[in-house]
């Protein structure tokens, strides 16, 4: 005869909470939660020399990452450009996103710019040139420029918020709208906060990218 240890009943026993996937390993409810997307643009500063956009672009691309625009020009220092960069993914992906975009080699630094961060968008839009003095009321309502003009076609350039471009590409629907080149978002901290880091050598930069593993 055998005797039994002592301890709950089954029936009270705790029961972890989750379910386990196809090994039986019991899965993590935080970690499956599903996470909603949101909007996050990323100020990056990277060595200004041949090659580093299409480094980047192809990251994010192998990466499938939601890249809602992608611009890049130079700063005040002839050797460092500014990539900024707005994606759409749930709060992972963003974390992974600015994690691998710091490993590559010509990265200075990645930050995420707050919310309220100034973003500015530039547009040409290209609409019939019927009726002039009804295209230039609609560019003056969003403060915009008429940049080229013909019997044909009139050119406006407006700039501002997402939303501001948005509603002005919507008001100039009305005139037939041939062409619109949008630029993207150009984004900086507002006050007196800057966006500098110390730059890593190539050295540095190199081990880190062949160390680093994926999170």
């Amino acid at each position: 005869m055998t005797q039994g240890i002592d301890g709950p009943h089954p029936d009270d026993r705790m029961r972890p909470a989750g379910r386990r996937n196809s090994q039986g390993i019991r899965i993590d409810p935080e970690a499956e939660a599903t996470h909603q997307p949101r909007r996050a643009v990323l100020s990056t500063l990277v060595k200004h020399e041949p090659g580093v956009l299409s480094e980047v672009s192809a990251l994010f691309s192998r990466r499938q990452f939601n890249i809602e625009s992608l611009t890049v020009g130079a700063t005040d220092d002839p050797d460092v450009a500014r990539m900024t960069i707005v994606i759409e993914e749930p709060e992972p992906g963003i974390d992974q996103a600015k994690k691998q975009v710091r490993k590559l080699v010509p990265v200075i630094s990645v930050e995420e710019l707050e919310p309220e961060a100034v973003q500015r968008e530039l547009i040409l839009v290209k609409v019939d040139g019927e009726k002039p003095d009804d295209v230039n009321a609609v560019a003056d309502m969003y403060d915009g420029n008429v940049v080229d003009a013909s019997p044909e076609a009139i050119t406006v350039e407006v700039t501002g918020s997402a939303q501001k471009i948005d509603a002005a590409i919507e008001a100039f629907d009305q005139f037939t709208v041939r062409e619109v080149v949008r630029t993207g978002a150009a984004a900086i901290d507002r006050g007196a906060e800057t966006l500098k880091a110390e730059r890593r050598t190539d050295t540095t930069a190199a081990s880190t990218a062949e160390t680093a593993t994926d999170d």
